[in-house]
């Protein structure tokens, strides 16, 4: 999951999941320094692609609501 391109096409639960495994693999700290760092960069982009999706599943709920 190398671009943000590649992050857009998978589906909430399977990038909540990866989000999931690399923030357990960087709390076992059984990973070095570089390798942490891209699996850092790799969680904000996942985190940030997530609440973008939280938001528009929001904004649809509330417009669905306001019907």
């Amino acid at each position: 999951m190398d671009t943000m391109s590649e992050t857009e096409r998978i589906p909430f639960e399977e990038a909540l999941g990866r989000l999931e495994m690399i923030v357990s693999r960087l709390q076992d700290g059984s990973v070095s320094l570089e390798e942490a760092i891209a699996l850092y960069e790799e969680g904000r982009r996942l985190s940030s692609y997530c609440a973008t999706l939280l938001e528009e599943a929001e904004l649809k709920i509330e417009t669905v609501n306001a019907s």
